[in-house]
C-alpha cells in the first residue's frame, strides 16, 4: 500500500490516501466496539441474594453484544481486505466508506434496541436492516473496483472482486430477507441470520486461488476467513 496514489478533493485541499482513510475506519469501529460493551450494566447496592437475577437480566444484553462485537470485527477486517486492494481513491469510492463508518458508528442503537427489545418485531427489523445495509455498502465498494479497474492494485483480480460481490450479494439478501421475516417472527429471523455461516462454505476459496506467491500475501474478503 506504501505505492497507493492518494485522491484530492480540491487542488487546494490535502490529498487523502487510502492508508489514512483506513486509519480513520480503525478510529471509527473501535469506538463503536467499545460503546457496544457500555450497554452491559448491572444495578448499582444490589443485595446478595439479587445479584444472580440482575446478572441473568444483563444476558440478553451480552448476547447482543457479542452478536454485534462479531458483526463489527467481520466488517473491519473486510474494510482492511478491501483497502489492501485500492490503489487510488474516486469520489463514490469514498462518498461509500463514510456512509458505511456512519453506519458502523451508529450499531450501539439498534444493538441496544435487540438487547432490551429482542422479542419484539421493531428491534429485530431495525437490526437486521442496519446490518444489510452496512453490508450492501461494503459490497458496493468492492463492485466499485470492478467497475474501474484503475482504483485497484494489479493483484486484484477482476475474478477475485466478483467472487467477493457474489459473495457479498448473498449476504445482504440473507439480512435483508429477515426483515420482512421478522413480522412474521422474530425469533425465526434471528436464526435466518446463521445463514452466512453454510454460505462461507460453499463460497471457499479454490485451491488454485487461495495460495499466493512466494513472498506475497493475498488479502481476504467479505466471506472468507474473516466471515462469521
Amino acid at each position: 500500500m506504501s505505492n497507493s496514489r492518494p485522491f484530492v478533493l480540491r487542488r487546494s485541499e490535502t490529498a487523502v490516501s487510502p492508508e489514512r482513510l483506513s486509519m480513520l475506519g480503525d478510529a471509527v469501529f473501535a469506538i463503536a466496539i467499545t460503546l457496544l460493551a457500555l450497554d452491559i450494566t448491572v444495578p448499582e447496592g444490589l443485595h446478595n441474594s439479587e445479584v444472580a437475577h440482575a446478572v441473568r437480566e444483563a444476558l440478553p444484553a451480552v448476547g447482543a453484544y457479542l452478536l454485534s462485537f462479531a458483526v463489527i470485527g467481520v466488517l473491519w477486517l473486510s474494510q482492511h481486505a478491501l483497502f489492501e486492494q485500492v490503489t487510488t481513491v474516486d469520489r463514490p469510492l469514498l462518498y461509500l466508506y463514510f456512509v458505511l463508518l456512519a453506519v458502523v458508528a451508529a450499531l450501539p442503537f439498534p444493538t441496544k434496541l435487540l438487547s432490551e427489545y429482542g422479542d419484539t418485531t421493531t428491534a429485530t427489523a431495525t437490526y437486521a436492516g442496519a446490518i444489510a445495509l452496512a453490508l450492501a455498502l461494503l459490497g458496493a465498494m468492492y463492485l466499485r473496483l470492478l467497475a474501474v479497474p484503475a482504483l485497484a492494485t494489479p493483484k486484484a483480480s477482476p475474478e477475485r472482486l466478483r467472487r467477493t460481490v457474489r459473495r457479498s450479494v448473498l449476504h445482504t439478501l440473507i439480512f435483508a430477507t429477515s426483515v420482512p421475516l421478522a413480522f412474521v417472527s422474530p425469533g425465526l429471523a434471528k436464526y435466518w441470520w446463521l445463514l452466512p455461516i453454510p454460505v462461507r462454505f460453499l463460497f471457499r476459496e479454490p485451491a488454485e486461488t487461495a495460495q499466493a506467491p512466494a513472498g506475497e500475501e493475498l488479502p481476504g474478503d467479505l466471506s472468507g476467513d474473516t466471515q462469521t
